[in-house]
């Protein structure tokens, strides 16, 4: 599949698989200014680029499990969704649950991307069909 994509600065990096298509799912997001993250502030992150996606898809952008993992480095609105007819620049909400600032470089890796299909619905409002479960929410499955 091809999709376009816009550089709105200069060092933008494109999104890349670190492993290839065969072995990654998404794509690695980069930034492209330096950004300090201090503890419990969210801040939009920019990677500097705009993508033009077909109707029926959509881009998922992704936390990073390192950064999580080692910094405590969150995307608080994940997956963030980039619709098909979003042409603005690729932002990543990004949140330190930790208790230092967190500084990220231009061209490090902050997300990934995902391009995904979906389906696009329309409603049919009438009575529902019966199931085993019914109405049972969270925890009627048991332990």
């Amino acid at each position: 599949m091809r999709i376009r994509i816009w550089r709105l600065h200069p060092q933008a990096i494109l999104p890349r698989y670190a492993h290839g298509p065969g072995e990654d799912a998404g794509l690695d997001l980069h930034a492209v200014e330096p950004v300090v993250l201090e503890p419990g502030k969210p801040v939009a992150v920019p990677t500097g680029l705009a993508i033009e996606l077909p109707p029926g898809y959509e881009g998922q952008v992704r936390p990073r499990s390192g950064l999580a993992l080692h910094h405590a480095i969150i995307l608080p609105n994940s997956p963030g969704t980039i619709d098909p007819g979003y042409r603005g620049e690729i932002k990543v909400v990004m949140l330190n649950l930790g208790t230092e600032p967190y500084r990220i470089e231009p061209g490090d890796r902050i997300a990934q991307l995902v391009i995904s299909r979906y389906e696009a619905v329309e409603w049919e409002e009438a009575p529902l069909s019966e199931t085993t479960r019914g109405s049972g929410g969270f925890g009627s499955s048991g332990r």
